[in-house]
């Protein structure tokens, strides 16, 4: 499955921005979605995701502050993320996953800077 990503830039603190996330093919709808972010000389960590089943899960830096949904009928899955923070500067990536297989999408850089 290929994974296009859209959505981030350049917003100051307290702002909004929202990710979206689409992918190609027939099989969305079998897929755990979610999405990591990486900062240089970081391990990529996972913010949030999305099961098959719209059951979803936050890491604890983001939970309260974003929402994680998808739309099966679009293939989209879109993060929605509010109260930016600095510390939320981060390339974001979208993943799909179906068993062991993960795919990437090609990351968007969030910064969150006045």
């Amino acid at each position: 499955v290929q994974l296009q990503a859209s959505g981030g830039g350049l917003v100051q603190p307290g702002g909004s921005l929202k990710l979206s996330c689409t992918a190609s093919g027939s099989i969305f709808r079998f897929l755990d979605m979610g999405w990591s972010r990486q900062v240089p000389g970081k391990q990529r960590e996972l913010v949030a995701s999305v099961s098959r089943f719209s059951v979803t899960n936050y890491a604890d830096s983001v939970q309260g502050r974003s929402t994680i949904s998808r739309d099966d009928a679009k293939n989209t899955v879109t993060l929605q993320m509010n109260s930016l923070k600095p510390e939320d500067t981060a390339v974001y990536y979208c993943y799909g996953e179906f068993g062991s297989s993960r795919s990437w999408g090609q990351g968007t850089q969030v910064t969150v800077s006045s």
